[in-house]
């Protein structure tokens, strides 16, 4: 794992070497071990900063450069199968220096070319490979999401980096004014969908998207990957038949990733996902250790249901405790390494959780990814369970509602029945921003549009198999980028690498084989995976109350961070560059601190977008 960082300027000339290498050093938490620079002195340079994990010694070090000399690479993340590809480069001549997937992918790429090399390759990356021959280059970036490439287009220069700042503080961008709709769009959803950048010229590289820029600075992109649509003749029905695929296809995604010459562990909660990895990882790694954290606040705290897992599975288990005091000091580590505005409050956790971690390890397995592919979520319940009802008029659907809630008390419906559009529905509870307050707080924002996100929008004339397939593909596209997003940033904060055997791209295509109702029932969500998991694991608690990784903000709002968030969010200078109405925010803050009502979302996400700015101007 790594941080990479790069210009391509065909138009003028290159940033001077030491201005580079400052920018590229921003990369060394995500890469502490060392550093690396490679340029042709006419108009790219390349940045690397290397966390050592495959083939440790300096025959792994990037920038690298194809055997023949036809590509020049920085790579960040890992492919899993990299030996098998290793093998047919060996058949046709190809001779290695190291034992690294770094050299292996960028002679594959001289070798098969790019589409064919995206078509065959497993793993996680952001990848920046300029074609020395024709001067062009391209920004590739992995199927899920999982690392993140930012970039800054400017009169055909291009700025990229596995940080945000690095792109938002470069010549290239830093004058940009904020684009207003993705500031709408941040303020609404609490983070920023890929492919947008909250200053104007700046982009993050889309999920499964290859961005190319020519030799004459024109811009082209093209999707080499995207979620696939669903085969309901393929749909595997049979429970005992799905198990038995599950368990041979997470088996082997999982087995694939444990390869590393660091020490490696996995993340354990009191979950679901998070226990099916480890138990996987077990059997493959008898040593294999795990990690968890715990909370002075018990609500939040599901430590003892983390150490009753491991005690099942049979591994060792290591366990640190966060407590309301060190909350002022974590949450200024967030911040300073988010890079551009993030309301996930969950990242405070992740932080320290990651944090702690990095004492024992340097790879850590998690479950992430399992929620959106196997109906984790409550809203994918909250939508559906609508369904049946998009086709009657509004007036209908009113009466429907309230007889529900008269006779039942809203045991089988609930209001995403008077929404015109269940996609849209579906998208209003991934925001927890009332549109009226938002708008009162920032009066600009009416005349203003949200950015489009095509992955909401699709329509109720599906079957019922269908619509929750592209309730699963929004989630995929949307909340789960936010939570890839908040791993990343805290995880590369410490120096740690995340795998996620979830989101391997053959496990994602074998997951949605699954039909959906042997995940989504009545009152279960995940129900396959939980049936799963008791065929691994004898009497696993698995019905208790998942709480995750989790903080309370909402006091902690109220006390341990009341002067921190307070300081922030009133900064006169932020208040006037954000054209904020002072008086109705502070009557929202006063309504948090007397508990009338719940603002924790709103005042959070403000706090995050002020950081940001600040950082920005440092």
């Amino acid at each position: 794992m790594c941080g990479i960082y790069g210009e391509y300027f065909p138009n003028t000339p290159l940033s001077k070497k030491e201005h580079f290498l400052k920018a590229n050093d921003l990369n060394t938490n995500r890469g502490p071990d060392m550093s690396g620079y490679w340029t042709n002195s006419q108009c790219v340079q390349l940045g690397f900063r290397r966390l050592s994990i495959m083939d440790v010694s300096e025959n792994g070090n990037q920038p690298m450069v194809s055997m023949h000399q036809k590509y020049a690479m920085v790579f960040n993340g890992e492919i899993y199968n990299f030996i098998s590809l290793k093998e047919e480069l060996l058949s046709k001549g190809y001779t290695f220096k190291s034992e690294s997937d770094s050299e292996v992918l960028v002679n594959y790429f001289e070798s098969f070319g790019i589409q064919k090399t995206l078509n065959v390759i497993e793993g996680m990356f952001a990848i920046a490979l300029y074609d020395i021959a024709n001067k062009s280059i391209s920004l590739i970036r992995d199927f899920a999401g999982i690392k993140p490439l930012f970039y800054s287009y400017n009169i055909g220069n291009v700025v990229f980096g596995s940080r945000y700042d690095q792109v938002a503080k470069h010549k290239n961008s830093i004058d940009n004014a904020i684009d207003q709709e993705v500031l709408r769009t941040y303020l609404k959803m609490h983070y920023i969908p890929a492919p947008y950048g909250i200053l104007e010229d700046t982009f993050q590289v889309y999920p499964g998207e290859c961005v190319n820029i020519d030799s004459k600075g024109k811009l082209s992109k093209y999707t080499y990957w995207e979620f696939p649509a669903l085969s309901e003749e393929d749909l595997i029905c049979d429970k005992e038949e799905a198990l038995q695929f599950l368990d041979s296809k997470l088996k082997e995604s999982v087995k694939d990733q444990l390869e590393a010459d660091v020490p490696l562990g996995t993340f354990l909660s009191g979950g679901i996902d998070s226990p099916l990895v480890t138990s996987y990882a077990k059997s493959s790694k008898d040593d294999l250790k795990a990690f968890t954290i715990g909370s002075d606040s018990k609500v939040h705290d599901e430590s003892e249901d983390a150490k009753t897992y491991a005690s099942l599975i049979g591994v060792d288990i290591l366990l640190e405790k966060m407590v309301a005091s060190d909350a002022k000091k974590i949450l200024k580590d967030c911040m300073s390494n988010l890079q551009e505005p993030f309301a996930d409050f969950s990242i405070i956790p992740t932080f320290e959780l990651t944090k702690n971690a990095s004492k024992s390890f340097t790879v850590m397995l998690s479950g992430d990814g399992g929620d959106e592919l196997f109906f984790g979520y409550e809203r994918f319940h909250s939508v559906y369970k609508n369904f049946n009802f998009t086709w009657l008029p509004l007036r209908l659907r009113y009466l429907v509602y309230g007889l529900d809630k008269l006779l039942f008390k809203n045991k089988h419906l609930n209001s995403c029945i008077l929404s015109n559009n269940l996609s849209e529905a579906h998208k209003g509870l991934h925001s927890r921003t009332n549109t009226i307050l938002l708008e009162k707080v920032f009066p600009f924002i009416r005349d203003v549009d949200e950015k489009s996100l095509p992955f909401y929008e699709y329509s109720e004339k599906l079957t019922k198999n269908q619509f929750l397939h592209k309730m699963r593909k929004a989630e995929f596209y949307g909340m789960m980028q936010k939570t890839l997003t908040k791993v990343d940033r805290m995880s590369m904060a410490n120096s740690i690498e995340v795998r996620v055997p979830f989101l391997q791209k053959k496990f994602i295509e074998a997951a949605l084989k699954i039909h959906p109702k042997l995940s989504l029932k009545k009152t279960q969500k995940k129900q396959i995976l939980k049936d799963l998991l008791r065929k691994l694991v004898s009497n696993p608690p698995i019905d208790n109350k998942k709480r995750g990784f989790s903080i309370p903000l909402s006091k902690w709002l109220r006390e341990d961070l009341k002067k921190e968030i307070s300081k922030g969010i009133f900064n006169p200078f932020f208040i006037k560059i954000f054209g904020i109405d002072e008086k109705t925010l502070l009557s929202v803050w006063k309504e948090h601190q007397k508990g009338i009502k719940d603002h924790k979302w709103f005042l959070f996400t403000i706090y995050s977008l002020q950081q940001w700015h600040e950082n920005l101007k440092k």
